[in-house]
């Protein structure tokens, strides 16, 4: 999908309220209130109008005709039918990641997998979600393949309604760690075919922990 340019009021909004569904302060199902988000957003209503169909394109809101826009619930069947997808994807990214990293490449990945250390031992939820989250970036920046990046990041946008949420199952958040190590490890090895298998493992796994959370404890999950 082409992006508007970055410097755009419409472009500006929509971030805004991009980072407010996933940071959780615009609830999954909640109705958008235009009149309130542009008091709260300083801008007019042409532009917000504009931004929010840029979300519904993308999947973080859904338009309901003479109602307006509400947050996107992300449901089972979505899981079901986007990890699998993902985890082809991100694993093909590991894949020509790996094929590609160079020492310093590799350097910077290893500060990042610390950092995700360190987060995980201290029980950091969301310092340890960020940088997984730079770490994902890292490995398909490093595949440097257009295609892949473009329609990682879209299917990523849908999966970060629920992915926080993974690391809330117990023993979670070691597991999580555990994998991350085993894709850098085969990366460190220069194994691409292994790199691959571990990232798909990886995305994988987090479907599963989804699928307890949602059979055992309140989320974003719905039917």
């Amino acid at each position: 999908m082409r992006r508007p340019p970055a410097n755009s009021l419409h472009y500006q909004a929509a971030e805004m309220l991009r980072q407010q569904i996933f940071a959780g302060e615009l609830a999954p199902g909640s109705f958008v209130d235009e009149a309130a988000l542009c008091e709260r957003l300083a801008v007019s209503r042409t532009p917000l109008r504009e931004a929010l169909k840029v979300l519904v394109a993308e999947g973080l809101l859904r338009h309901e005709p003479r109602r307006g826009c509400f947050v996107a619930e992300i449901t089972e069947r979505d899981l079901q039918e986007i990890f699998p997808v993902i985890a082809l994807l991100e694993g093909r990214a590991a894949y020509e990641a790996t094929e590609h990293a160079g020492p310093a490449d590799i350097d910077a990945l290893q500060v990042l997998h610390q950092r995700l250390q360190d987060h995980a031992e201290a029980g950091r939820i969301t310092e340890y979600y960020e940088a997984n989250y730079a770490i994902h970036e890292a490995f398909i920046t490093l595949a440097d393949n257009r295609w892949l990046a473009q329609v990682i990041g879209d299917l990523r946008k849908i999966l970060r309604l629920a992915r926080h949420q993974t690391l809330q199952v117990p023993g979670r958040l070691q597991q999580s760690l555990s994998e991350h190590r085993q894709v850098f490890a085969a990366l460190q090895k220069g194994d691409a075919a292994a790199a691959e298998q571990a990232m798909r493992n990886h995305l994988l796994a987090q479907r599963d922990a989804l699928r307890e959370l949602a059979r055992n404890h309140p989320s974003r999950i719905t039917p």
